[in-house]
């Protein structure tokens, strides 16, 4: 094993760890709330996807299914979708979704979609709603991803933009990976993709209120990963949290419903014939 790439399974190791043990276990205690903070991302993305009754889908990063139960809609009967995600407790509350609602065209894949063999040249398109800037190596998960699209086969997938278009996350603190457009150029070039359009793309989180949104900041927001790793005491994380809600409070308003301006980038691409 290369050095680069046992560099690569370390750090996916660590990122299975936090989203199955952390991270994961806050997100689906806080679905309803997740879900809706992001909704007017996934109306861009279903819109741009364009999927076609009959088609196969590989959702990436999908969660509890946000996009990857509308798209099993979109898709009828004669299509399928596969929902992959590398956490167990966010992937568990969409098979509950699945098996409630009864959708037999959705199936949820625990898998780490960097390495996982998907089989070849088997979807019509790559999706993902932030689902994919967590990979310790960019290059080798879109190669491993472009694989199973087949020649022809469409990427439509949405990213965060820069930190400096997403000023709900300039309060807290700093992470965006694929925030540079150059470098996600790089990537899918790298990968293999042809005709790569990168297009921002504004949009309004959705915040139930200045309180919720400083909640999720130091929860699962990157200020709140920051403090996991520092094994922050439970009055410095308070801490954290009333300041972060005063700041937001400040900008956007403490009462009711808050709308913070975002903006991502909308990724598509096509996997040469």
């Amino acid at each position: 094993m290369s050095e680069q790439t046992a560099s690569a399974d370390n750090a996916n190791a660590a990122m299975r760890r936090y989203w199955n043990e952390v991270a994961g276990p806050r997100w689906v205690e806080r679905a309803e709330i997740q879900e809706a903070r992001n909704i007017e991302v996934a109306q861009i993305l279903l819109r741009e996807a364009k999927t076609q009754p009959g088609e196969r889908v590989l959702d990436v990063g999908c969660g509890p299914g946000a996009t990857a139960l509308p798209l099993a809609a979109a898709v009828g009967p004669s299509g399928h979708v596969t929902g992959v995600d590398i956490a167990e407790p966010m992937l568990g509350l969409l098979q509950r979704r699945v098996a409630e609602r009864g959708i037999p065209n959705l199936t949820p894949l625990l898998a780490d979609a960097q390495t996982h063999a998907f089989e070849p040249a088997s979807v019509d398109l790559l999706t993902s709603r932030f689902g994919v800037m967590f990979f310790a190596d960019h290059l080798a998960a879109f190669r491993n991803l472009g694989k199973a699209l087949r020649p022809g086969g469409r990427l439509c997938m949405a990213v965060w933009a820069g930190i400096a278009d997403n000023r709900h996350w300039q309060i807290p603190f700093e992470m965006m990976a694929l925030g540079d457009p150059d470098y996600v150029r790089e990537v899918l070039n790298g990968a293999g993709f042809a005709e790569i359009a990168i297009e921002p793309t504004p949009f309004h989180v959705i915040g139930k209120s200045a309180a919720s949104e400083a909640e999720h900041a130091g929860a699962l927001g990157p200020s709140g990963r920051l403090l996991d790793e520092k094994e922050a005491d439970p009055a410095t994380r308070r801490a954290v949290v009333q300041e972060t809600e005063a700041a937001f409070a400040a900008q956007f308003g403490r009462e009711g419903q808050i709308r913070l301006p975002g903006m991502f980038f909308l990724l598509s691409a096509r996997r040469p014939a």
